[in-house]
């Protein structure tokens, strides 16, 4: 029987100086995980699937809620958009597939797609702060892009999710030319 091998998005350290104790912890894109060295690849295998599932459930806690999407948009109608753009209702949603977020103006509703939860906090700021913007202004006009573009981190913020849907194989959110 072969032991499982270790997904690439693993690293185990071994320690001489660590006796039965094993953690894990996340460091960007990767989970480290900490064993000691005399652990047998069984155990190595049987340790790190645990530590993983422990770390993965942790993150999965820490989500963010549609009550914190609410407390979001609320700050960064203030900061940005002098308290004028108030949504009727800012949620998560789990068939976006294709775009980021939507904003149905006449309606007041913003809805984000469920995969921005677990991408950094300035960049679901600029989904909301787009979104937002469409309830001034519904196209993507230059007076819609002058209301966006308040918001700091927003280039930046636009590189993140064309690189995250070039990594996925998405269509670029919108704003994002081709060259």
């Amino acid at each position: 029987m072969s032991t499982p091998a270790i997904p690439p998005d693993v690293e185990v350290r071994r320690s001489r100086r660590r006796r039965r104790t094993v953690s894990a912890y996340r460091d960007g894109d990767r989970i480290v995980v900490l064993i000691p060295a005399t652990m047998s690849k069984r155990d190595e295998a049987t340790w790190v699937a645990d530590m993983v599932a422990r770390i993965e459930r942790q993150e999965r806690r820490r989500l963010r809620s549609d009550d914190d999407l609410v407390a979001r948009a609320a700050k960064l109608n203030d900061l940005y958009f002098g308290g004028l753009a108030v949504p009727a209702s800012v949620r998560w949603v789990t068939n976006q597939n294709a775009r980021w977020g939507s904003c149905t103006p006449g309606e007041g509703t913003i809805r984000l797609s469920n995969r921005l939860q677990k991408v950094p906090g300035w960049v679901v700021d600029y989904v909301l702060v787009h979104e937002l913007a469409h309830l001034l202004e519904a196209g993507h006009t230059p007076a819609f892009w002058a209301w966006v573009d308040r918001y700091p981190r927003a280039e930046k913020a636009k590189g993140y999710l064309e690189g995250y849907s070039a990594a996925a194989r998405l269509e670029p959110p919108p704003g994002v030319e081709d060259d």
